[in-house]
């Protein structure tokens, strides 16, 4: 499932095609992805101006002229393209489920083999307390993101530092992958019980986070299946993993001499290096 920086990379490489951008045509193909698309979910874009894009954790929300608020989430498989047709029709492509096409001429396509992610209705004002967003956690690349933050939230944990991680409430955005590349950097291991890692690991954590984020949204997110950037290009980041991934590969922590291992938690795989991970 696409994490923080693969949803970035697709909501920075959207903008230019939709930011202020009057949508000329909306539509749906199926009535349902995980949830139903709203009935009116045409009568409500068509003739809309999107004025601006944004991200809140995993999510990309579109907030239109008229107050509404459009919320996208790709889940396992989806991904969104741009297309210019420059006046032509674009041929749908098996599971393009949702298209948006603009007065410029403009189609922006959401495809979706597994239909696991979502397209909702809210508005500029009620957004904040939308069931999908009112419990999400502060933004790892945001000022409210800090030591002090993440230390209060670990000294409630008795959970593994993983778990306490991927836990959305506690820090917006993370998954599996950034996750382990993240403890792996900071020197932690990923069973580790998370009130322990308060104090001295939260405070390697913190930077740790936003530099791992940092360099994934550079490198346009990790591309391991289903995941493309708006352009249609592969994101690039797996290639610089250092932990994820390579299980039975040598560590490539300096002087470490372990040995990439992998454990399943919470039905999710981690992996790590034992000797250097503690």
């Amino acid at each position: 499932m696409p994490e923080l920086p693969e949803v970035e990379t697709v909501r920075r490489g959207l903008s230019p095609a939709l930011e202020g951008a009057t949508i000329a045509v909306a539509t749906a193909r199926v009535s349902k992805l995980r949830f139903p698309i709203p009935e009116d979910f045409s009568a409500r874009l068509t003739g809309n101006r999107i004025e601006r894009l944004t991200r809140r954790s995993k999510y990309i929300l579109m907030e239109c002229a008229d107050g509404l608020m459009v919320i996208l989430h790709l889940g396992m498989s989806g991904r969104v393209t741009i297309h210019k047709a420059d006046g032509l029709p674009v041929a749908p492509a098996k599971h393009d489920h949702v298209e948006l096409k603009t007065a410029d001429g403009t189609h922006v396509i959401y495809n979706d083999a597994r239909r696991f992610g979502l397209i909702l209705f809210s508005d500029r004002e009620t957004i904040a307390d939308h069931p999908l967003i009112r419990d999400i956690g502060p933004e790892p690349l945001g000022n409210e993101f800090n030591v002090d933050v993440l230390n209060a939230g670990l000294m409630r944990r008795k959970s593994s530092i993983k778990a306490a991680l991927l836990d959305q409430k506690l820090v917006a955005g993370l998954g599996n992958i950034y996750v382990c590349e993240a403890l792996w950097r900071a020197g932690i291991h990923p069973s580790r019980q998370a009130l322990s890692v308060a104090g001295d690991g939260a405070a390697r954590l913190v930077p740790i986070i936003r530099d791992v984020l940092t360099e994934a949204i550079a490198a346009g997110g990790s591309t391991l299946k289903d995941y493309v950037q708006a352009s249609g290009e592969l994101g690039y980041f797996q290639h610089s993993f250092k932990a994820y991934g390579r299980e039975g590969e040598a560590c490539s922590t300096p002087d470490c001499g372990g040995t990439i291992e992998r454990i399943v938690q919470q039905g999710r795989s981690s992996f790590f290096c034992s000797t250097c991970q503690e």
